[in-house]
């Protein structure tokens, strides 16, 4: 038998380390070849990690949330044969303790033992919250040498031991024993216990159903939602934000919308067409609006002090999925028509959400839309996806009363939340951008007229 060292793989695009984000196999689990080990995340992309042989796992190299070294070890398996374990492997194994790591069973003991085994790091973070799932429930099956808690509450569903004439004093005072720390033998309470606790405060412990919850839970931030904090503080910190709200009667768009959904394809044409929604309209929208003002489809390297002013209009959709926040990308934008504008939001918003969507499509964006459907709320202040210089967001539409001129007739009404970085791009601008968004979509038939 040998040992077989897995290394963190170059997962491409130059990136010299990634974060494990989930371990898929324990020390002591046996696996095929080309079972999936771990999962690591750069930028946006999640990657797997398979296994190239079969064996035992004997030592894992990382805890989840870490940050590893392209090139760095972080599997070792037992393997029929002589593996592929040689001085450097054992040398960059955490001090080459080999023979700790070949024992799983012994490891927890061992204090040389470079790192936990995976069962430890699954664990969850609070130990409070690990040993309350070993405690007997009922009070009485503790060792009668164990006393009690001088501070904390029972946990639920334990009961208060306590004498006939405590409890006809706590019935008397209004106070609930399951509230009260006992000091006696299990966790007994006795006279002087109540008496401390009444003499904490009137309120203390009254039977009301309501009780105090001290509970602490550490969650460490890992994976995209880490991803997601950086990028935003990065964002905020860097770019002075400037946000232009505006109000557009969307109610011929959604005339035009309705009646686009029912129409049958042309012949020829093809019978697959995507059901369109208010965002296809609005990429197109924007697609004229930035052919009139370049300077909102742009990157700003803050850094070397420039800007990179793009030609094709490369759309980010900002999507809410169950792992976080992604931001798939409408490649060349201003290349599709209004039904290819929906087909291809329709395949990303579909790749995003199941987690297949490739590192190219959630990268080369250079103006963002962000959307909250029908929970966008009134007014929202969305946060620039650094380092473009824009971002559009659509809030809620609502059926309000409008005056016409002569009398209030009821309209959908939409607003457009938008911020864009003070560097670069003026208020004014700023305002003629929205506001030629907000003529073609008030006037959708405009939206295809070219020239």
């Amino acid at each position: 038998m040998g040992e077989h060292v897995i290394r963190l793989p170059d997962v491409g695009e130059g990136v010299a380390e990634a974060e494990l984000v989930e371990w898929h196999v324990k020390v002591g689990d046996m696996v095929r070849e080309d079972a999936v080990l771990a999962a690591v995340m750069t930028d946006k992309a999640t990657v797997e990690i398979p296994s190239p042989v079969e064996g035992e796992i004997l030592w894992l190299g990382a805890e989840i949330g870490e940050t590893v070294a392209i090139g760095s070890p972080i599997v070792r398996l037992k393997v029929a044969g002589e593996g592929n374990v040689g001085q450097g492997d054992v040398a960059q194994s955490d001090g080459g303790e080999r023979d700790a790591a070949a024992k799983p069973q012994a490891a927890p003991e061992s204090p040389a033992q470079p790192r936990e085994p995976a069962a430890a790091v699954q664990k969850p973070a609070t130990p409070v919250i690990v040993e309350s799932r070993k405690e007997p429930a009922v009070a009485p099956t503790r060792p009668s040498g164990v006393r009690g808690s001088t501070g904390a509450p029972r946990k639920e569903g334990e009961k208060p031991l306590a004498s006939p004439a405590v409890r006809l004093r706590a019935r008397e005072a209004g106070i609930d024993l399951r509230q009260v720390p006992g000091s006696g033998p299990a966790g007994r309470i006795g006279h002087d216990d109540l008496d401390a606790f009444i003499a904490r405060g009137p309120q203390a412990g009254k039977v009301s159903g309501l009780a105090r919850n001290d509970k602490v839970d550490e969650i460490k931030v890992v994976g995209l939602r880490r991803k997601i904090a950086e990028k935003m503080q990065l964002a905020k910190a860097r770019i002075p934000h400037i946000t232009y709200v505006e109000e557009v009667d969307v109610t011929a768009l959604e005339e035009l919308r309705a009646g686009l959904n029912k129409q049958k394809p042309a012949v020829g044409v093809g019978t697959e067409r995507p059901k369109l929604t208010l965002l296809p309209f609005l990429m197109r929208a924007m697609v004229r609006a930035i052919a009139e003002q370049p300077q909102l489809n742009a990157l700003y390297d803050d850094d070397a002090g420039i800007i990179r002013q793009y030609g094709g209009v490369h759309i980010g959709i900002a999507a809410q999925t169950a792992n976080g926040l992604v931001v798939p990308v409408v490649k060349h934008a201003e290349a599709l028509d209004l039904w290819e504008s929906g087909a291809e939001l329709n395949r990303l918003a579909e790749a995003a959400k199941s987690g297949t969507a490739t590192r190219e499509e959630l990268s080369g964006s250079t103006i963002t839309i962000t959307s909250l459907g029908a929970m966008g709320g009134v007014v929202t202040t969305p946060v620039i996806n650094y380092p473009e210089v824009a971002i559009i967001g659509v809030n809620k539409m609502m059926v309000r009363p409008m005056w016409d001129g002569s009398q209030f007739v009821p309209r959908k009404m939409m607003n457009l939340s938008s911020s864009f970085d003070h560097r670069v791009i003026d208020g004014w601008d700023a305002a003629v951008f929205v506001q030629r968004i907000k003529a073609l979509l008030e006037t959708p038939a405009m939206i295809f007229v070219e020239g």
